[in-house]
């Protein structure tokens, strides 16, 4: 190849490992990663680890880069931001997933053309293995709203384990910074109507040593809070309308014993109440026209969504081309 021309890589397969102390576990789960998936490029993005994370993990042969600010959210942004392939494979550093199920999931990225593939959980042992009661409730509850708000059929809404297409990574607007992420990946695949496909994964509970960074009560509050922050951008109308039909409910039971007075005696007693059930009204009637204005803006970001995916598309092929032309020169010079 002649020097000064820069081609840009792009790996055929990503195996993405965010980390955070995990010590215990890492390189085992780089080692399973490279046997299962032995053409894949493996990196670990160390999260300001204190302990032996990264130097087992580059043992185990793995590459490992960085981000230091604070958060699963913060890693992966970095992570999608450098890293460019056909398909990403995301996989938790804490050996909680087998990598039988690796293969498949990255052949229907490959194959198949899905843009995210959920490593299921719920269906299979999650239940049974994680010792932490208010962790299987809350998984159960987040797949449960997010499913009836958004009218999809996702399996496992907090899962770590993932595949992804480059169209999907390179088009995902990421906002979190902490455990949330995986509630805003899911809602984002399914609001803008990519191929989402669900394949069951067996789950064993950390090994004995390994610690869990995910807060029940805290971080649970914030995936909660981001769920409803993405109903009310993403479904304006039927936000706002929701919160119309809740003040009409309002004022129509402060109303009732105020119109039942006035047709007994022709008078109205509680004029403070008649003009609070006014202003509910009112508030109603507002709540409804700014549903329907954002729900407009909604629609245009929609159809902008479909431009920006058309370039990502072709932006890929570009890349896949530089790869196939610059492995063919080397082939010639060699």
């Amino acid at each position: 190849m002649k020097k000064g021309r820069v081609v840009e890589h792009m790996d055929k397969i990503a195996v993405l490992i965010p980390c955070y102390n995990e010590e215990k576990t890492v390189e085992k789960v780089v080692t399973d990663v490279r046997n299962a998936l032995p053409e894949a490029a493996v990196y670990v993005y160390d999260n300001n680890s204190t302990d032996r994370t990264v130097e087992l993990a580059q043992r185990a042969g793995a590459l490992v880069r960085y981000e230091y600010a604070q958060g699963k959210g913060n890693v992966i942004r970095r992570m999608f931001r450098e890293i460019d392939a056909q398909c990403y494979l995301m996989i938790d550093g804490d050996d909680t997933y087998p990598l039988d199920c690796a293969r498949d999931m990255v052949n229907r990225v490959l194959e198949r053309h899905a843009d995210m593939v959920v490593g299921d959980r719920l269906s299979s042992t999650y239940f049974s293995e994680n010792k932490r009661p208010f962790h299987n409730f809350g998984n159960s509850l987040m797949r449960t709203c997010i499913n009836r708000l958004f009218r999809t059929d996702i399996k496992d809404i907090m899962t770590g384990y993932r595949a992804f297409s480059y169209e999907f990574v390179k088009t995902f607007p990421i906002f979190s910074t902490g455990f949330e992420i995986e509630t805003e990946m899911t809602i984002h695949a399914v609001n803008y109507h990519m191929q989402v496909e669900n394949v069951i994964v067996e789950y064993r509970d950390r090994p004995e040593g390994s610690v869990s960074k995910l807060n029940t009560y805290s971080d649970g509050m914030r995936v909660i809070r981001k769920m409803l922050q993405l109903y009310k951008n993403y479904k304006p109308m039927k936000c706002f309308g929701l919160v119309a039909l809740l003040l009409i409910l309002v004022a129509a039971i402060l109303f009732a014993p105020v119109l039942r007075e006035y047709m007994i005696t022709g008078l109205v007693p509680r004029f403070p109440t008649l003009i609070v059930c006014g202003f509910l009204v009112m508030a109603a009637i507002q709540a409804v026209f700014s549903g329907m204005v954002l729900d407009v803006q909604v629609a245009k970001d929609r159809r902008d969504f479909e431009y920006r995916l058309n370039r990502v598309y072709s932006e890929k092929a570009q890349k896949a081309g530089s790869n196939t032309a610059s492995r063919a020169c080397g082939m010639h010079e060699d």
